[in-house]
């Protein structure tokens, strides 16, 4: 009896069906699971109805009659959201999404949370499903840091005490650092950090203390930053680079992996720089105060102070 108790308790070989298709980059984890409720996946030829199997690299796994892709090199692109854009693969209504809206070439990418539909700013994108859910999960710590513009009136004083966190109608909202940055007319600028990412947390906690978001920018998320990256526009981040970023206890966590092969696709790089003009009448390029915030416009300028003090352009 306690021979067959231990082997009860051993964990059994290999990993979780929905792990393994959501780390093809097909879809998350939570989706593959209602995949296999719908009957879509098979095992071996035999399809399954409950996510609770754990499969090797001898089972052979489809998906819709299809082969599951080989794996991919893990990978991590940004991508700035436009307002007016849905954070899903498909709407019923027929709205647009962001994934219509992104250039041919890339891999099937899963997004790391959502952005609502007016919500503008950093969004995460992922051709690793557990990757994605890694980083949703409010034990990566990871601070997500948005520029609001909010009508009505709030003191530092208020935003303070949120720092201890707050309840609203029965959900529990963690620590907020919140600061305000200048009024504009009837609105007020802030800058709003967060760890969990709650469904509509900045709304919702603004919204108790009486002012209404009318617009909501992500410039951050965790070591990644929107910088100057334009609407609509996605950049990869270099393998080297995301290895750093995410650390040994996020790459452990998610089961990431940098030494598989990338496709065929190609995917865009970083936006390019416009060429430097070498006289000093040359045009800046446009920044929008409003999107980087007060502290980034000073470290900017203070940039900018050095490179005159050296000597260096403008």
């Amino acid at each position: 009896m306690t021979h067959m108790r231990a082997q009860e308790d051993r964990p059994a070989s290999g990993e979780r069906i929905a792990k393994a298709i959501a780390r093809a980059g097909l879809c998350s984890r939570r989706e593959a699971e209602t995949w296999i409720a719908a009957g879509r996946v098979a095992v071996n030829g035999e399809v399954i109805a409950s996510p609770a199997r754990n499969v090797t690299a001898d089972d052979r796994i489809a998906v819709d009659g299809e082969p599951l892709p080989v794996r991919e090199r893990t990978r991590l692109f940004l991508y700035h959201k436009p307002r007016g854009l849905l954070t899903t693969h498909a709407d019923p209504g027929g709205r647009p999404t962001i994934f219509t809206a992104l250039p041919a070439g890339l891999p099937r990418l899963i997004s790391v949370g959502r952005l609502d539909l007016n919500t503008e700013g950093l969004l995460l994108l992922t051709n690793d499903g557990s990757l994605a859910r890694t980083l949703e999960l409010p034990a990566t710590g990871w601070l997500r840091r948005y520029r609001v513009r909010a009508h009505g009136r709030v003191g530092q004083d208020q935003l303070e005490a949120l720092r201890a966190g707050t309840t609203i109608d029965g959900i529990r909202y963690g620590s907020i650092e919140a600061t305000v940055d200048r009024p504009q007319g009837s609105n007020v600028w802030l800058t709003f950090a967060i760890r969990e990412g709650k469904n509509r947390e900045v709304k919702n906690v603004l919204g108790h203390l009486g002012l209404k978001v009318n617009r909501l920018i992500r410039v951050s998320f965790g070591p990644f930053q929107l910088a100057d990256l334009a609407p609509g526009q996605i950049a990869e981040v270099k393998t080297r680079t995301l290895r750093d970023q995410l650390g040994a206890r996020v790459i452990a966590m998610a089961g990431a992996d940098f030494s598989a092969p990338i496709g065929a696709r190609a995917a865009p790089a970083a936006p390019p720089r416009p060429p430097v003009r070498r006289d000093d009448k040359r045009k800046r390029r446009r920044v929008d105060p409003d999107r980087i915030g007060p502290s980034e416009l000073a470290r900017r300028e203070k940039r900018r102070r050095r490179r005159r003090a050296r000597g260096g352009r403008r």
